[in-house]
């Protein structure tokens, strides 16, 4: 072992005249190991959000549409047999959506009003999965029933079973004025994805009764496409579009909600560089550490200078001393945020029944729980920074240490 390690490493070990900087170097070293493991706690949680999000809105939502001018395609089948052609999509699905009004027992919702047709609705969302009483199946034509979200049923007051009438805003004109169309429909089931905007104003009716009721013919909204890969969703609309024409229009999922997830990405990379701030104010107590300690050893180092040791060689000393307590810091804070980070769904709740309340509201939030994704590259990143943020603490007080004069520091000795 080379003498300028073993130096170091038996500069960590507490004495009797000198325990004092060895508790400013633990307190230093738990001042790293907490920074780090905050940080990977954070961006797990918000990786756990975006990604929750993510599927939670893609569960009913799609994640490629295609349209036409006007926002009608006449020929749906067409467009969903050139689009299925498509090596990345797996299946296709026409719909109308449309706005209209719910009105029951004397409550009324505003609503967004999705036409489907059931034996393929399975194939691009996760709807008929989600149900919590009924069956989506249970949409056919011309029965006229309707699927709703369960907090939109709340709101309203109904039932599987129970009556309500639909309002479509676009009026039928007559000789005593402009009237709208209003529609009795069956409540045939209530679905939750855990998407408060879904399950409080989406209601779904089959594909015909919704093509009737806002007067489409055989026309649709358009195609919904589910992709075997959703990050490429961009680049396969790009291809398919190119097959289909300039009638035809296409929003991916990235586009569609793109300030949500723009905004969830700026946060996280905010959050990284205002939470690195504590590891570096953890290096700044290896600053200080090092300072005392060299403070402390000058007739050490200046004993060290008279046998030989070069300054290079004294400074190596102490960048081992404080860079020791910069690696054993990251290696408790990885450690404990890892293992945080991957039982924060375990904790949480916990916390939550100790507390009494909820940290996270469904209807502010979008989700209910606190979700987390430990992702490599993200616990990689800060492990590098902090030891690099540690490393560069060391520099200054170790150039002081091998600038001491011996001469100097023997005179009282």
């Amino acid at each position: 072992m080379r003498y300028e390690l073993l130096v170091g490493l038996r500069y960590t070990r507490a004495k009797r005249r000198n325990r004092f900087i060895s508790v400013i170097s633990l307190i230093s070293m738990a001042g790293i190991a907490l920074g780090v493991a905050v940080l990977i706690v954070v961006l797990s949680v918000m990786n756990g959000f975006q990604k929750e999000v993510r599927e939670r809105i893609l569960g009913v939502a799609s994640h490629v549409e295609i349209t036409g001018l006007g926002g009608t395609l006449a020929d749906w089948r067409s467009v969903a047999r050139i689009a299925t052609e498509h090596p990345r999509v797996l299946a296709a699905a026409p719909f109308v959506q449309a706005q209209g009004m719910l009105t029951a027992g004397g409550r009324a919702r505003g609503v967004v009003v999705r036409g489907v047709l059931p034996e393929v609705e399975d194939r691009v969302t996760d709807i008929g999965s989600k149900m919590v009483s009924g069956r989506l199946d249970a949409l056919s034509a011309g029965a006229y029933n309707i699927v709703l979200g369960a907090d939109l049923s709340r709101a309203l007051g109904v039932l599987p079973g129970d009556k309500l009438a639909l309002i479509a805003p676009q009026g039928t004109v007559t000789p005593a004025g402009v009237i709208p169309r209003l529609r009795q429909f069956s409540v045939a089931g209530t679905f939750n994805v855990g998407f408060n905007e879904a399950d409080a104003g989406l209601a779904i009716v089959h594909l015909e009764d919704a093509q009737r009721l806002y007067q489409l013919g055989s026309r649709v909204s358009g195609v919904r496409l589910k992709l075997d890969d959703l990050f490429a969703a961009r680049s396969v609309a790009r291809e398919i579009l190119a097959k289909l024409g300039p009638d035809a229009f296409a929003s991916d999922w990235t586009r569609s909600h793109a300030n949500l997830f723009r905004a969830v990405q700026i946060e996280k990379r905010m959050m990284f560089i205002i939470l690195t701030l504590i590891i570096a104010v953890a290096a700044f107590n290896v600053v200080s550490t090092l300072v005392m300690l060299v403070t402390d050893k000058q007739a050490d180092i200046a004993i060290l200078r008279t046998l030989g040791a070069s300054p290079g060689s004294i400074m190596q000393i102490f960048v081992v001393h404080g860079a020791l307590i910069g690696v054993v810091g990251t290696l408790l804070g990885v450690a404990g945020g890892v293992a945080l980070g991957l039982n924060v769904e375990t904790v949480v709740p916990a916390l939550e029944n100790a507390l009494g309340f909820k940290f996270l509201a469904k209807d502010v939030y979008l989700i209910p729980d606190l979700p987390s994704e430990v992702q490599p590259p993200d616990v990689i990143g800060i492990a590098v920074v902090s030891l690099v943020l540690s490393l560069a603490a060391t520099l200054y007080p170790s150039w002081r240490a091998s600038r001491v004069n011996p001469a100097e520091a023997l005179r009282y000795e």
